[in-house]
């Protein structure tokens, strides 16, 4: 894991944010679905969606997303529309 990523990861929990959406890389799912997934569920730009779906398939699976529990079952619940194969976990 990159430094910037545990460095955010370390703020956010820090934060009152001590959970995470972890997404598993498939091979069913094309990359353009999983970026336009990851913009409708956690509103990211084009780039970091495009940045985490590149980490999904690269190392088989990153987190996505760090939040409440609340809103990460929410994210978790839109991946989900899809199929995509995630979880949801404490940090």
């Amino acid at each position: 894991m990159k430094a910037d990523t545990l460095e955010t990861t370390e703020q956010k929990t820090e934060l009152g944010n001590p959970w995470q959406v972890v997404l598993f890389n498939d091979e069913v799912h094309t990359f353009d679905e999983v970026i336009l997934q990851l913009q409708k569920a956690a509103g990211y730009s084009l780039e970091r969606a495009t940045e985490l779906t590149f980490r999904v398939h690269n190392n088989g699976k990153a987190v996505v997303y760090i939040g409440t529990k609340e809103d990460c079952e929410k994210v978790a619940g839109i991946l989900e529309q899809i199929r995509l194969t995630i979880q949801v976990e404490k940090t």
